[in-house]
């Protein structure tokens, strides 16, 4: 299956805490990077999640915010590092890279965030992406 959603990063769960209708997932990313899912506990249930289990971490482009300075007291829970490796800058819209440690993520934001912002390629950013944005998949079947 082929997916349009350009942020697809390789993780293991590391935690799962199950609630009356939604569940937070824990995942550690490939580089070490730690990530927060909530998604239905029907959803967690039928992808049988638990600790272990190799995951895909899925986030729309247009579901991540990016921050050049401090980020103490948001409610997001992600919260990743990263350098900007490539700005397209449209007339509206700009579709910022970024690097972190083994993964890339794709941030779309307005072309007036991205020059508010000072964003250039070598920028030091931190990616944000609320724990409700983000999708889980995993390899396995039925």
């Amino acid at each position: 299956m082929s997916l349009s959603i350009r942020n697809q990063l390789p993780g293991t769960v590391t935690a799962v805490t199950r609630g009356e209708a939604m569940a937070t997932v824990g995942i550690r990313l490939s580089g070490g990077q730690d990530l927060t899912a909530a998604i239905t506990r029907d959803a967690a249930d039928e992808l049988r999640l638990a600790a272990g289990t190799a995951v895909r971490a899925l986030v729309k482009s247009t579901e991540v915010a990016l921050a050049t300075g401090r980020t103490d007291g948001l409610s997001i829970r992600n919260r990743l590092p990263g350098t900007v490796t490539r700005i397209a800058l449209g007339e509206a819209m700009a579709a910022v890279h970024v690097t972190m440690d083994d993964a890339e993520l794709t941030a779309v934001i307005t072309k007036e965030a991205a020059e508010d912002l000072g964003l250039f390629v070598g920028s030091d950013v931190v990616a944000l992406i609320k724990s409700t944005e983000v999708a889980l998949a995993t390899a396995r079947q039925g």
